[in-house]
């Protein structure tokens, strides 16, 4: 038997008694599941303790996880940059869509009035520009997106449309996403109403835990069905209605999950949690929604197994971007101060640590920072892939590798060009146990300044309001705390060059 390559189609030549026949084996489904917000410290693979995610973490075990994954420093860009396969330094990349405003359907504005609002601000695709999932249609998958849509804080099904997903279910408002029980959802364009759901804000509550809070999040007048499980049902469905018409085609899905994005909200407390006197009801009730998105991996694997289609799919897991802390409460935790000191993290000297500030989970595994900055703890997520006997298995990657390299990286698996224009490439090779190409450097992008973090581990990182860069060795420094700028004036040089070079410099006094 010739093994040609997993990566150029799957194709297996066997020689037969004397004779030859050629086999083609059907290409791997793809299964791309984006949590939001999940600092990677709180999945048992990257250490978390309190927390059990038997299904995340299994998928580690038998597939490879990445220890220097880098998506963006909050949701909109992460999406965007995953999407299009470029980075979000880059000035005037994309435009951000303002989010809340399909809450005015049928309360003042109509579904068309909404899109051409929508459409006035969204900045239209080129002619010739290629997006994920078109990637996967070229290669001939069908393709298929759950959950929290798109980029932006706003999309339309035109849209979603144009950057080539076949079906698509769920939300067209990144702030309606911020409550679990929408009065209505979209499918394919169509208005879903969820009879039982009456929040027009979709039951959004309060990030400081008060009693008024609790009492708000606890009283369900108005709050019949949980978003997470109505988009699982809608995506378990989907693989079944695959597995029944047996459709030739093989499927890219994308999964982004709204879960553990907080305002914090839960049908109920996990059993793992409802007597840990170690955690606050708050605390409980965040802990019961990551368990709830590693519940609902497992479901989508057993949903796969029991269709025998587990063999024939990759499944990815990864985040947009670091960890947030919505358990804040009085007295308790606070990610804008140090409790110890009782002083504002002034992001130069002083930054987020989970010990400082009390975060019990310590999500953001140890790292300095929070979502929304520069720090390894706003962009550093997990990353894992697993296909089963066919990726490696129980690997740790040291390889850096970002966001924006998954789009050629799945060209690459589905056999595919990688598209040169782009800023990412793929890293496919690392997950077959051979050496791939790697990005010299990875640069993001945050609301306190840009980044940029070398192969080898030195990282520059840019304050804009006070026009200060700062130099790190993270390979001794996992936590940021030695700035080293003052002996390494050339290395300092060097990487603002690269650092300017990608930004355009827009951002720089």
């Amino acid at each position: 038997m010739k093994y040609i390559s997993i990566l150029a189609s799957l194709i297996i030549i066997l020689s037969v008694t004397g004779c030859k026949s050629k086999v083609v084996t059907k290409k791997p489904n793809v299964i791309l599941i984006y949590a939001d917000d999940l600092g990677r410290g709180l999945l048992g693979t990257y250490g978390q303790e309190i927390i059990k995610t038997p299904h995340i973490d299994k998928l580690a075990n038998e597939g490879i996880s990445f220890k220097n994954a880098y998506g963006c420093h909050y949701c909109a860009p992460a999406r965007a940059s995953l999407l299009t396969g470029m980075h979000d330094v880059r000035p005037g990349q994309w435009n951000i869509t303002k989010g809340g405003i399909y809450e005015n359907l049928d309360n003042g504005m109509t579904f068309q009035e909404i899109k051409d609002s929508i459409h006035k601000i969204a900045q239209p695709a080129k002619k010739d520009e290629i997006f994920l999932a078109q990637v996967a249609k070229k290669a001939g998958y069908t393709t298929a997106e759950f959950g929290k849509l798109e980029w932006g804080f706003a999309t339309t099904p035109e849209r979603l449309e144009r950057h080539g997903w076949d079906y698509h279910f769920g939300y067209y408002d990144h702030q309606r996403c911020h409550g679990f029980y929408p009065p209505f959802l979209f499918e394919n364009g169509e208005k879903i109403d969820i009879p039982g759901n009456t929040h027009s804000n979709c039951g959004k509550t309060n990030n400081v835990e008060s009693e008024e809070g609790y009492k708000d999040r606890w009283d369900m007048t108005g709050k019949s069905f949980y978003s997470e499980d109505i988009i699982m049902e809608k995506l378990l469905g989907y693989i079944d209605n695959y597995s029944v018409t047996k459709e030739d085609k093989p499927f890219f899905m994308f999964f982004p999950s709204q879960l553990p994005h907080g305002p914090i909200a839960i049908p109920e407390v996990h059993k793992d949690f409802k007597y840990d006197e170690r955690l606050t009801e708050f605390e409980k009730e965040y802990a019961s929604m990551v368990k709830m998105l590693d519940t609902d991996v497992g479901r989508i694997v057993a949903k796969l197994d029991s269709l025998k289609l587990l063999e024939n799919t990759i499944i990815v897991f990864a985040s947009d971007n670091g960890h947030e802390v919505y358990t804040q409460q009085v007295d308790r935790t606070n990610k804008d101060v140090d409790l110890t000191s009782n002083k504002k993290y002034d992001n130069i000297k002083t930054r987020f640590l989970s010990n400082l500030s009390n975060d019990v989970f310590d999500g953001n595994n140890g790292m300095s920072g929070l979502k929304r900055s520069n720090w390894e703890g706003g962009t550093r997520v997990p990353l894992i892939w697993y296909w089963k006997g066919k990726i490696q298995k129980g690997v740790v990657s040291e390889q850096r590798v970002a966001n924006y390299d998954f789009l050629n990286t799945l060209a690459e698996i589905v056999g595919e060009e990688e598209l040169k224009e782009k800023d990412g490439i793929s890293y496919a090779k690392t997950l077959f146990g051979e050496k791939s190409d790697v990005q010299p450097y990875i640069v993001t992008n945050s609301k306190i300044g840009p980044a940029l973090v070398t192969q080898d581990g030195w990282k520059l990182r840019y304050n804009l309001k006070k026009d200060v860069f700062q130099l790190y060795f993270l390979p001794d420094d996992y936590k940021e705390l030695n700035e080293l700028s003052v002996g390494n004036l050339d290395k300092v040089k060097d990487l603002k060059a690269k650092l300017l070079m990608e930004s355009g410099g827009s951002w720089h006094k």
